[in-house]
């Protein structure tokens, strides 16, 4: 697997949600603030909850800029097949006879990216359950409850 593809494309799809992010935002303040929210009677209140809204859509688009900026500030490195598993590694894993595929990155946890040869890599954060166990890890291990073999780490 070409891990510098993953990356490139976890920084994409982060910048897309970004800018999904944004345009969400923009709408819901405008909502908050428009002339269509204004309140009719004491018990109007679509203007609160559309603010509501865009304290979340705010919140959503700090936490994507975040994520963002650590994942294309973060030097993706090179691991060898006896070095430990650290955030930045690609690893894969063998589970119920299943070939998995992870990256363990900064931020973006959750997401799901096509890899340049068609497979699935599953991004996961630094606190997900999974990569807390990951860590530290070498080729050849083996994790317990559910039994996971760890084949390769890039």
């Amino acid at each position: 697997m070409d891990k510098a593809y993953l990356v490139s494309a976890l920084i994409r799809e982060l910048r897309l949600r970004y800018e999904r992010a944004l345009a969400a935002l923009s709408g819901a303040r405008e909502a908050a603030t428009g002339a269509d929210t204004k309140a009719e009677n004491k018990y109007d209140t679509r203007g609160l909850e559309a603010s509501y809204l865009a304290v979340g859509q705010a919140e959503q688009a700090d936490e994507l800029a975040r994520a963002l900026h650590a994942v294309e500030n973060f030097d993706f490195p090179a691991f060898d097949l006896d070095d430990a598993i650290a955030v930045g590694a690609f690893v894969e894993t063998e589970q119920d006879d299943e070939i998995h595929h992870y990256l363990l990155a900064p931020a973006g946890g959750g997401i799901v990216l096509a890899s340049a040869d068609g497979g699935r890599v599953t991004v996961l954060g630094p606190a997900s359950p999974l990569a807390v166990r990951l860590l530290g890890q070498v080729s050849g291990s083996i994790l317990h409850d559910p039994e996971v073999l760890i084949l390769e780490v890039f």
